[in-house]
């Protein structure tokens, strides 16, 4: 198991983590099977979307501020209650295929981490299942 830190920037940014779990798989030694992608922050989580055209994350990030707005009669009091609800909404975990060492990621599809309560320093665990514990 490997641990990825993510220093974020701003508040809310989805930052594209791709290479950084590639060099894990390498570092790892994982040739087949899968890395189970998680993320143990209650305001932050993990998505897999096109990161070819910067404008998707934009796109994503004012969908998800129309969807669940920061100025809402939320009850948690402590000002981020937003973030908790779009870190359940995008979620905490992605299961990504790895074949011949290599991540079988679509051609525009990338690894997107999600802040929504930043800027923070954070983990992402990369889980590397080989393809031995994937079969039954």
């Amino acid at each position: 198991m490997r641990a990825l830190r993510v220093k974020t920037q701003r508040a809310e940014e989805l930052i594209d983590i791709t290479a950084q779990v590639e060099r894990a798989v390498r570092e790892l030694g994982l040739r087949d099977g899968a890395v189970m992608l998680y993320v143990p922050h209650t305001t932050a989580g993990i998505t897999i979307n096109e990161n070819a055209d910067p404008s998707v994350k934009e796109d994503l990030r004012d969908v998800l501020a129309k969807l669940v707005p920061r100025d809402l009669n939320y009850k948690h009091l402590e000002g981020n209650a937003h973030a908790h609800v779009r870190s359940s909404l995008v979620g905490h975990s992605a299961l990504v295929p790895v074949e011949d060492g290599q991540l079988k990621l679509g051609t525009w599809q990338g690894v997107l981490f999600c802040e929504f309560d930043g800027p923070r320093e954070r983990t992402v665990w990369v889980v590397p299942l080989p393809s031995s514990t994937l079969a039954a």
